[in-house]
C-alpha cells in the first residue's frame, strides 16, 4: 500500500486539478452494484490528465485499471489493489466531422448512437442500449442486434506499455468476437473514430426505438446486472442452452439466473461477487455436464 500513498502524494503535487479518491467503493461503478474498494481511483478530465496520471502509476509500478460504465466488470468482494482510472462520465468530448464522430473513450455507447442520430448519420443505431463506453465497447468490440464495433471504428487513440500515445488505424485492433488488442489492459484506449453513413434522421430513431423497446422486452432491466454474462459459444447461444437445462431462477445467495432471459446473472439486491462467480460456476457446470457445451464468461473479473 506504501506504493499506492506514494502515488498519490505523487499524483495531488503534480496533477492538483485531478479528481482523486482513496479506497472508492467499486460497486457504485459497476452496473452489478457489486464489488470492494479501489485502493486509488483518478477521474480525469482531460487526455494529459490521464496520460501522465498512468504514467506516474507505472513510474511507481502500480497496477492500473482503466474503467469506463462497469457494464461489463466483476469486482472482488475484497476490492482491488492497483490504481483504478475512472472515464465515465467526465471524459467524455464528441466532435463530429464530415460523416465521422471522434470522441473519447468516456463516452457512453449510447450518448454517441444519439449524437450519430442527431447529425442524421447511420451505422450507430446497434449501440444505442449497450450500456458501456466507446473505451469499453471499442476494447470488447461490444455488439448487439447485427452490429459490432469492429464494422465502424476507423481510429484508436492508445496509450501504450512506455507512455508513448500512438493512433491506430482499424485493423491493427485486431477486432474478433468480444476481443480486440485492448483486451489485456496493456494498451489503454484514449479515443476513438468511428465512421458512418447518411441516413434518414426519422429511419435511424425509428430503428433505435425498436432496438430499445427489444430490450425492455426481453431483458432484465429493471436488476442490476452486467448484460449477457456468457460469451456466445461456436454454433449454440448460451442463453438457449442454460434455458434448455432448467436453470432459470437458480440462485446464489442475492445472485439469479434471470427468469426473464437465461443469458443474464442478475443481482436481486443483496448479491456478492462470491454469490455471482458461485452462480456462474454452477450454471458452467451443469451446462457443460448436460450438453458437453463450454461457457466462457463474458464478464471481466477483477480481483
Amino acid at each position: 500500500m506504501n506504493e499506492i500513498h506514494n502515488l498519490h502524494r505523487q499524483l495531488r503535487q503534480q496533477l492538483p486539478e485531478l479528481e482523486l479518491r482513496l479506497d472508492e467503493p467499486m460497486s457504485h461503478h459497476t452496473t452489478f452494484r457489486v464489488g470492494g474498494p479501489a485502493a486509488l481511483m483518478a477521474c480525469p478530465r482531460q487526455t494529459e490528465e490521464l496520460v501522465e496520471a498512468v504514467k506516474l502509476a507505472r513510474a511507481w509500478e502500480v497496477p492500473t485499471v482503466m474503467v469506463g460504465n462497469g457494464s461489463n466488470l466483476l469486482v472482488d468482494d475484497s476490492g482491488v489493489n492497483a490504481f483504478v482510472v475512472k472515464t465515465v462520465p467526465q471524459y467524455a468530448d464528441c466532435q463530429v466531422c464530415g460523416k465521422e464522430l471522434t470522441a473519447q473513450s468516456g463516452i457512453l455507447l449510447s450518448q454517441l448512437a444519439t449524437k450519430a442520430a442527431q447529425e442524421g448519420l447511420t451505422g450507430l443505431e446497434f449501440a444505442h442500449g449497450i450500456p458501456g463506453s466507446l473505451g469499453g465497447g471499442v476494447t470488447m468490440n461490444a455488439g448487439a442486434y447485427g452490429g459490432e464495433m469492429v464494422q465502424v471504428v476507423r481510429q484508436v487513440g492508445v496509450l501504450c506499455p512506455d507512455g508513448t500515445v500512438e493512433t491506430w488505424e482499424g485493423e491493427r485492433c485486431q477486432f474478433r468476437y468480444r476481443h480486440s488488442a485492448f483486451s489485456d489492459g496493456t494498451h489503454l484506449v484514449l479515443w476513438a473514430k468511428v465512421g458512418l453513413q447518411r441516413g434518414d434522421p426519422e429511419k435511424i430513431r425509428e430503428t433505435m426505438r425498436d432496438f430499445s423497446a427489444r430490450r425492455r422486452e426481453k431483458q432484465p432491466l429493471e436488476y442490476p446486472s452486467a448484460g449477457s454474462t456468457f460469451k456466445r459459444p461456436q454454433g449454440h447461444f448460451a442463453a438457449a442452452l442454460i434455458d434448455q437445462c432448467g436453470l432459470k431462477g437458480l440462485r446464489v445467495g442475492g445472485a439469479m439466473v434471470s427468469e426473464k432471459h437465461a443469458g443474464f446473472v442478475i443481482n436481486t439486491g443483496n448479491a456478492t461477487c462470491s454469490d455471482i462467480l458461485r452462480l456462474m460456476d454452477e450454471v458452467r457446470g451443469r451446462v457443460y455436464e448436460a450438453t458437453g457445451v463450454g461457457l466462457e464468461p463474458e464478464v471481466r473479473y477483477l480481483k
